[in-house]
């Protein structure tokens, strides 16, 4: 059994006002490539699928041609679950119909048994069988979308902060410890009726103990402080692979190489600028580890960050400019100032250099410092902009979710309009 691990695509997610189609176009070109050479049985995307829950036309288009694309391949399957970014209504709302195509999509968390209403959905909706052409199965996944807060907790009032994390940990664990059991229990029922032992993968988007973050990638917290974090050590033993995502950093977990971030296949920042991103391609046995393998994603777009003084910097783009690249530029002066601005636009126009940014604001407001370091607000994502502001004044708990969806909802609206009309 061969799968193909990616995650953390993003789709519709601009930087500093530009759009970045193209490159998310190339990079399902690129991926439906990689599905007709490799040839795996299953295609796995681990979340954060789309960069909002309200994602643009484009964005959408861009998904369900690969999907459609990717059932016209040799891939037998793709199993999708839902990130942190992504609205758990929106991917469910096709999943009958993508069904039809092989893709099995799990947006919303199913309650854990202790939580549900009778009748109402199971966690046995979160454990997919996976068959073959003949109809024998051949994978069991444990395709866990992100859980958030009230999936896993019920609040009570005047509860610290350190008894929320203490939930948040128990009903992490409690909720894979539950769908561990459900795909324990379909894999006896597979091998009583079919004679044959088949492997298990678990899928999730979550930090884990340990997992590396980078400047500007826009990863925020999952939840608060680091208790929620997830051990390697509570993965199921006899999981051949777990395919993670919400980490844009390609790694692996604890130290173990079946355990693994595929990471974002595009930089989401200029953090990022210089990584190398890949997706993980893995070959399964019913028992042991994975054998696994990274396939690097080639760079649709040079993004280059410049520091230093004024003539340095200037030189620097000027030897650009003869490269004849499209680049992205970050401009980071010692000393910013309203000449220098003006001297690289005339500098750069009618190039193929664009400077999204230079950083120069740095954020006033205490009440939003992490920890009381000083930050840029341009390094700063705007969901965590608002996390740290609705903390800082106190916000009760039960008034948050409506207000981050209004949030969400006038983000989404800005950024279509500081990216200008989409004619493309």
């Amino acid at each position: 059994m061969k799968i193909l691990h990616s995650s953390d695509w993003h789709l519709g997610r601009t930087l500093f006002g530009r759009r970045r189609h193209d490159e998310f176009a190339a990079f399902l070109d690129w991926l439906t490539g990689v599905l007709h050479e490799r040839q795996p049985d299953a295609l796995l995307v681990s979340g954060d699928v789309f960069d909002t829950g309200t994602p643009g036309v484009r964005a959408q288009e861009l998904y369900y041609s690969f999907l459609r694309r990717a059932a016209d391949s040799p891939c037998r399957h793709v199993v999708i679950t839902a990130g942190n970014h992504d609205s758990p209504s929106f991917l469910d709302a096709p999943r009958a119909l993508l069904g039809a195509l092989r893709v099995h999509v799990v947006g919303a968390a199913l309650p854990h048994p202790s939580m549900e209403n009778p009748g109402g959905p199971s966690l046995r909706e979160e454990v997919i069988t996976l068959r073959d052409a003949a109809g024998r199965a051949e994978l069991v996944v444990c395709a866990v979308p992100f859980l958030r807060d009230a999936d896993l907790r019920v609040s009570s009032p005047g509860e610290s902060r350190q008894d929320r994390e203490v939930r948040l940990r128990e009903g992490l664990l409690a909720h894979y410890a539950a769908v561990t059991e459900e795909a324990r229990s379909r894999r006896d029922a597979i091998e009583r009726a079919e004679g044959t032992r088949v492997p298990l993968v678990i899928m999730g988007h979550l930090f884990t103990v340990g997992g590396k973050t980078m400047d500007g990638d826009g990863v925020r917290d999952l939840y608060v402080g680091s208790l929620a974090a997830m051990p390697a050590s509570a993965f199921a033993p006899e999981a051949s692979y777990v395919a993670l995502g919400h980490l844009h950093v390609p790694q692996a977990v604890g130290g173990r190489e079946h355990i693994r971030y595929s990471g974002s296949p595009l930089p989401m920042g200029f953090g990022e600028a210089d990584q190398q991103k890949s997706v993980c391609f893995a070959e399964l046995d019913a028992d042991g580890p994975a054998r696994v393998g990274l396939l690097p994603v080639p760079r649709f777009r040079r993004l280059k960050t410049l520091r230093g003084g004024r003539e340095a910097i200037l030189a620097r783009v000027t030897e650009m400019i003869r490269e004849h690249e499209e680049i992205w530029l970050e401009i980071i002066p010692d000393s910013p100032s309203s000449a220098l601005r003006d001297e690289l636009e005339a500098l750069t126009k009618d190039t193929r250099l664009d400077i999204l940014r230079i950083r120069d604001r740095v954020l006033s407001d205490a009440a939003l410092y992490a920890d009381g370091a000083e930050e840029t607000l341009e390094e700063m994502d705007p969901h965590d902009v608002f996390e740290r502001l609705l903390d800082a004044r106190r916000t009760e708990e039960e008034k948050r979710p409506s207000l981050r969806a209004a949030y969400e909802e006038l983000l989404h609206e800005m950024e279509n309009a500081d990216a200008g009309p989409e004619t493309d």
